[in-house]
């Protein structure tokens, strides 16, 4: 396939907030994040791409997710200061962590990519990255959580 037409296909694929969520925290570098943030704002979208990392068995791993999602949101205009937008950002938050910490062990190390996109009645949240209980054993994982504005 020409790199020409790349775009093109990446752009199709984006058909809600939830496939530009996965699809910004699946990208591995600046210039493919850049160019897809592109494509998610010509299908009208707002976006945002932030990262956290720690150990899951601190207690505030799952509160730091939430802190790194809802600041990330209220700093970039996603979302305003409002009771009903905080409440769609945690529950969008909390259900992609659950795909994504279902089988986790309670000690293991994750690193993630997550971006947060919306239109004007949805939002969604995607967590993408790697788990280990060993630098040598990382492994992928993906969470996607949608929720109703």
């Amino acid at each position: 396939m020409a790199a020409s037409t790349v775009p093109g296909v990446l752009e199709s694929s984006i058909v809600s907030p939830g496939t530009a969520a996965m699809m910004l925290a699946l990208t591995q570098t600046i210039y493919d994040e850049n160019l897809a943030k592109k494509l998610v704002a010509k299908k009208g979208l707002k976006a945002v791409v932030t990262e956290v990392g720690g150990k899951t068995s601190f207690d505030d791993f799952n509160e730091r997710i939430n802190r790194a999602v809802i600041g990330a949101c209220l700093n970039s205009g996603i979302i305003e200061k409002k009771s009903n937008d905080i409440h769609a950002v945690i529950h969008a938050t909390e259900e992609a962590k659950r795909g994504l910490l279902v089988s986790v062990s309670t000690s293991a190390s994750l690193a993630l990519k997550i971006a947060v996109s919306r239109n004007e009645h949805w939002i969604a949240v995607a967590l993408f990255g790697k788990s280990a209980l060993h630098y040598m054993t990382n492994h992928e994982r993906a969470g996607l959580g949608i929720m109703h504005i």
